[in-house]
């Protein structure tokens, strides 16, 4: 049987296909040929920063920050080099021996370290700030791939707790965060640099490219404050504090001449080289920042005005019988009856009947004035960060009570900084300068407040208050003339007074020839005595001794110039 045939079958595509499918692939070819062209010839910015990083970083120079020094030059902040550890997290490769050597090095645990460097898609991460040079060395010494070291720069404090509420501290990032450092954090902060560098592929520099941007050092700042003086400030100040049982202290000694402020010491305090337990009670600037009642302090400033005035003489007599004065349906009083004082005893004995029957003789606007000028109410502008401004309210809304209790230091607040300022105006012949934490070289321009013969009578009278038969004999100094004011106030809680005091001495020295002025406040002493003249004249007296004898300052009396008063003839201020 014949075979059927087959029929011989044949798939041809159409000619155009053919064609085209030609003309699509040489198209694909050319726009390879020309992207690559593009990219390796015309714009090669793309594939080159691709490839460069992998093996190039920019890394940040920091600036060295400015030196913090005394008004002679001692340092009291200075900048040191220490080593971060940083990792690159694509480049770290460690097994667990390394990890747990690393770990324990940066005092963390392996599981939290892992998780820093988890992420790949960073190209920089802290693992631990700011060590020491010897603990950063044994972290190279683990060979780690992707573990590098980045020089920085940590704050030290020569001074520390002596001088730390002034100066305050930086962060880890070097920048202020409190007192001076804060203040001045432009002028002292500098601007970081950056450079580009080649690692190999262990994660190591090899090479220096090319600087991108030089670092501007920060600039040095000199403060008025002298060193010493600051140290036997802070001294006295802690033995008071803790003599007493005391809360809190403060303790201001400024320039009379110039303005600057010599030294500034406040209790509690804290060292801002270890700052591990940090509160704020040990962190605030008491001197500059709390607000107080100053209490008798206030008197010569009424007094003062009542002078200027031309109501009274210092010689002029003040009826203070029987010991008590009722303004409408409230009344004040003296512990002590007195009877008829002159001008000169009712600062002397500290009357508050005296005082508040010279103040209300004038109208109450001249009083609000007398106090203004002497810059209470007003920051001191002296340029440290939170600086009170105290409370003295418009002299419109003053009841004749109020006049009264304000004359003797209740119903206005004030800070320590304030008072030491407002007693340069007896210091001197009557005028007040800016205050400066800088050290300057000529002395601002004062401002007059009273005229020299007011200034010259209250500072005779203030020396008055400090020999037997004022309130204030242990303010005294062996071979020096001085001359201030006691005060101890009531604290204020919840709008109503308490049983806890704040205990006060302004004065200044010599007397002959004021040199400078020291403000001593010492907050709820609580171990049997709270007068000013009990606790805080004292601190006054050996500050001055000491800060007197540093400066060179001549003496203007005998050696055996302290009297004081026959044993339960010491007189206390009124409360």
């Amino acid at each position: 049987m014949k075979a059927a045939s087959v029929p011989d079958v044949a798939l041809r595509l159409p000619r155009w296909r053919a064609q085209l499918l030609l003309v699509l692939l040489m198209a694909g070819f050319a726009l390879m040929l020309g992207r690559a062209f593009y990219l390796q010839g015309l714009n090669n910015d793309f594939l080159q920063a691709r490839g460069e990083a992998r093996f190039t970083r920019v890394l940040e120079i920091p600036a060295h920050r400015g030196i913090i020094t005394d008004r002679d030059g001692e340092p009291l902040a200075i900048s040191t080099p220490v080593e971060s550890v940083w990792a690159s997290p694509e480049d770290v490769k460690m097994n667990d021996q390394q990890a747990l050597a690393l770990a324990r090095l940066l005092d963390t645990d392996v599981a939290s370290l892992r998780k820093r460097i988890a992420d790949s898609s960073r190209d920089f991460v802290f693992l631990k700030r700011q060590l020491p040079p010897e603990q950063a060395a044994r972290v190279l010494q683990l060979k780690i791939p992707g573990v590098l070291l980045q020089r920085e720069y940590r704050r030290y404090y020569p001074a520390g707790e002596v001088a730390a509420h002034l100066v305050g501290f930086t962060d880890v990032d070097d920048n202020g965060q409190e007192g001076i450092e804060l203040a001045w954090q432009n002028w002292l902060a500098g601007k970081p640099g950056s450079r580009r560098v080649i690692k190999d592929r262990r994660g190591q520099i090899v090479e220096d490219i090319e600087s991108l941007r030089v670092p501007q050092q920060g600039r040095d700042l000199a403060l008025s404050i002298d060193r010493k003086i600051q140290y036997l400030a802070f001294r006295e100040l802690k033995s008071a504090v803790a003599t007493h049982r005391a809360k809190a202290g403060s303790v201001v000694v400024l320039d009379v001449a110039t303005g600057e402020v010599l030294a500034l010491v406040n209790l509690p305090a804290y060292n801002p080289n270890n700052r591990g337990k940090l509160s704020g009670q040990q962190t605030r600037n008491r001197a500059i920042i709390d607000l107080y009642e100053p209490g008798s302090t206030m008197k010569a400033f009424s007094i003062a005005a009542g002078l200027e005035a031309g109501l009274v003489r210092p010689d002029t007599v003040v009826q203070t019988a029987p010991g008590s004065m009722t303004i409408g349906p409230n009344t004040i009083r003296d512990a002590h009856p007195y009877g008829p004082l002159t001008v000169t005893q009712v600062l002397q004995k500290s009357s508050n009947i005296g005082t508040a029957k010279i103040a209300l003789q004038l109208p109450s606007a001249r009083l609000w004035q007398a106090f203004s000028d002497a810059g209470f109410g007003l920051p001191t502008k002296i340029g440290f960060p939170g600086e009170g401004h105290g409370r003295l309210r418009a002299p419109g809304s003053w009841r004749p009570i109020e006049q009264a209790t304000m004359s003797y230091g209740h119903g206005l607040s004030v800070t320590l900084l304030q008072m030491a300022r407002a007693y340069s105006v007896f210091a001197t012949d009557g005028e007040i300068r800016p205050l400066s934490i800088l050290r300057v070289d000529t002395a601002p321009v004062a401002t007059r407040v009273v005229s020299a013969q007011t200034a010259q009578a209250m500072r005779r009278m203030l020396e008055l208050a400090t020999l037997p038969g004022g309130t204030a004999p242990k303010a005294q100094v062996a071979g020096y003339r001085v001359a201030g004011k006691t005060g101890t106030a009531h604290k204020v809680e919840g709008g109503s007074y308490v049983d806890r005091y704040v205990a006060s001495f302004i004065g200044f020295a010599p007397a002959s020839a004021p040199r400078i002025i020291v403000a001593v406040m010492i907050d709820e002493p609580s171990a049997g005595q709270y007068y000013g003249g009990q606790v805080a004249a004292p601190v006054f007296s050996q500050i001055v001794a000491g800060t007197l004898r540093m400066l060179g300052v001549a003496h203007d009396a005998p050696v055996n110039n302290i009297v004081l008063p026959a044993p339960g003839g010491e007189v206390k201020e009124e409360v």
